[in-house]
């Protein structure tokens, strides 16, 4: 059982940065992908970028451009850097492992099968 926790939430105003960092509980690089999704009060969870063990990566087109998702080199660690940030990009973000999964990164949230518990991002204008 992989655990996610993610951390660096926080409020920053509009055209501000932020990187959320998600640790694994265990080396996460043997297949699949991860990713980084969101959700807004009262909207569906949507994902932002992900990243694959073989594929490269792959963004919402709402955040390609500001947004960029990488790994460290144990391969435990998740990051999402965030620039450039909008009000809109206000939501809970979370950390995710499609580790079941063998294809091309991918944002279809019904393929990961681990969650982190979320942490906030509040973006002011």
């Amino acid at each position: 059982q992989v655990q996610l926790q993610e951390s660096g939430g926080g409020s920053v105003q509009a055209g501000g940065s932020l990187t959320l960092a998600c640790v694994a509980s265990e080396y996460t690089n043997r297949k699949g992908c991860m990713g980084w999704f969101r959700q807004a009060p009262g909207k569906e969870r949507e994902g932002v970028a992900t990243i694959g063990r073989v594929y490269g990566t792959r963004y919402a087109d709402s955040v390609k451009g500001r947004f960029t998702i990488s790994k460290d080199n144990g391969k435990t660690t998740l990051y999402l850097q965030m620039d450039s940030l909008k009000p809109d990009d206000t939501a809970t973000y979370y950390c995710a492992a499609a580790l079941d999964y063998d294809g091309p990164p991918t944002l279809a949230r019904g393929e990961y099968n681990y969650w982190g518990p979320g942490t906030q991002v509040t973006v002011s204008s």
